[in-house]
């Protein structure tokens, strides 16, 4: 007999994408990698960095994105929290959606599993909701798991980077 508690303390792989437009781009990247690491998220992979336009806006500065596999303890909403002070530790400031920021760190899969979770406080949402659309996502993450699968969408990494309408 397996005991839940066990199950629940196994270690999950994840996937997080780290964008930013502001500052020293490769500095803010290997800061909130520093401080995944002193939190206990082991890095497994990191993609290279990957720059891409700002959307909506492109007069905004262009980002660097790359995407991490790690590994973490955390379970799904203490992650995202863990991530939000992470950003705020980095230096980011509230603004309006899509404005330039200092740092960005969005799960993109946590465990290959969909997840939904909405509360009155946060919601979460796994894999990303917007990954499937998102270049500055999908290239980083075919670089470190050419075998990854949308696992609402049952689609290959190759078959969704296929469907990126691309201008």
């Amino acid at each position: 007999m397996i005991k839940q508690d066990i199950l629940e303390k196994q270690a999950k792989s994840i996937y997080l994408s780290i964008g930013t437009n502001l500052g020293d781009k490769t500095v803010n990247i290997n800061k909130a990698k520093f401080h995944l690491e002193k939190i206990g998220i082991k890095i497994i992979t990191s993609s290279s960095i990957y720059e891409s336009d700002s959307w909506p806006d492109p007069k905004f500065p262009k980002y660097f994105n790359v995407v991490l596999n790690c590994i973490t303890f955390f379970k799904p909403l203490t992650l995202l929290n863990e991530l939000k002070k992470i950003e705020i530790l980095i230096g980011r400031k509230s603004s309006l959606k899509n404005h330039p920021r200092i740092c960005d760190i969005d799960i993109i899969d946590y465990d290959h599993k969909f997840i939904k979770i909405d509360t009155n406080i946060q919601n979460l949402t796994t894999p990303h909701p917007r990954m499937h659309l998102r270049n500055f996502v999908l290239f980083p993450l075919f670089e470190i798991c050419k075998d990854w699968k949308h696992p609402k969408k049952n689609k290959k990494i190759f078959e969704l980077l296929q469907d990126l309408k691309i201008n």
